[in-house]
């Protein structure tokens, strides 16, 4: 039986909006509409541990075009997902309380392990032509999470190192200076360590990357003029390929990476951040290369929505 279903994904840095038909019978998820939005909504956290009025504002004006999205089509269900930036915040029940006023649905913020789940499910959705047990990694702006499995997740664990907290945290100059690229690369390899005392990272075969700093660097990597999901998905990079293109964007300026037309404008001032978190990954488990994949929490959402709907309306 095929429903169909709306399923939203808020991060730290984006919040996203997939409708699609799934039909749990068949295996498959059909997208009908998938779009982008870059908020911001963690703007500021990691110092102040609130959300800030005007990423509050940025978020709910992407609400009201979601639900306008939404209104056209006739959906059975919709989950709302809010992950890291709204986990961390003081004053989440204000996002909530805005949330459901414009969606109608509660967003749910998920704990770490949660969204690991679903996003290793979205990812290894149809997966094709890869060896298990899988490593996903999902980059976010305020986490990254680690989940290790075959068809069903076994081990998993969220960090907080993501491309925004990181930037914030760290990062003033432009391009940034050598001491604050080591700070930001201790942050990550401490939250590699932290992750590894869960997950046998050496145990997998594949690391399938996920999520708009992995995506990003494949597309920069391919060089592509426009940004196209159809070649980043499934493209295999390998380790000397993504600190070769860290080193490149490392060393340019913001207007230089702005003037590359596949990096989002909302990801020109983190992306820095984004790539170091892939490469250290890359380098710490010794993996040989990166799976890249266009399908991630959203799609995972989307799915819940049909095997699980007790527990996302």
């Amino acid at each position: 039986m095929t429903i169909r279903v709306a399923a939203i994904d808020c991060g730290t840095n984006s919040i996203r909006l997939l409708i699609a038909e799934v039909d749990v019978e068949a295996g498959t998820l059909v997208d009908l509409e998938r779009v982008m939005e870059v908020v911001r909504l963690g703007q500021g956290v990691d110092a102040t541990g609130r959300l800030a009025p005007e990423a509050l504002e940025r978020t709910f004006a992407a609400c009201d075009r979601y639900a306008a999205v939404i209104a056209r089509y006739d959906v059975e269900r919709i989950r709302f997902v809010a992950t890291s930036a709204s986990r961390d915040a003081e004053n989440r029940d204000d996002f909530v309380a805005g949330v459901l006023a414009r969606i109608g649905v509660e967003p749910e913020v998920v704990t770490g392990d949660e969204e690991a789940r679903l996003s290793f499910t979205g990812a290894t959705l149809g997966l094709v032509g890869a060896e298990p047990p899988y490593l996903v990694v999902d980059i976010g702006g305020g986490s990254t999470e680690f989940v290790l499995g075959t068809t069903e997740p076994t081990a998993a664990r969220s960090v907080d190192v993501g491309c925004v907290r990181l930037t914030e945290r760290h990062v003033t100059n432009d391009p940034p200076a050598r001491s604050e690229i080591d700070a930001v690369i201790g942050d990550i390899d401490a939250a590699i360590e932290r992750a590894a005392e869960v997950v046998p990272m050496r145990d997998a075969r594949t690391l399938v990357g996920l999520a708009g700093s992995v995506t990003t660097v494949a597309a920069v990597a391919l060089g592509l003029a426009d940004y196209d999901a159809t070649r980043t998905h499934g493209a295999r990079l390998s380790a000397a390929t993504v600190a070769a293109t860290s080193d490149r964007l490392l060393a340019m300026d913001h207007a230089a990476r702005a003037d590359i037309a596949v990096i989002h404008p909302g990801r020109v001032d983190v992306i820095n951040a984004g790539a170091l978190v892939l490469r250290r990954i890359l380098e710490l488990t010794g993996l040989p290369e990166v799976l890249v994949s266009e399908h991630d929490i959203l799609d995972g959402i989307a799915w819940s929505l049909a095997v699980r709907p007790q527990e996302a309306t």
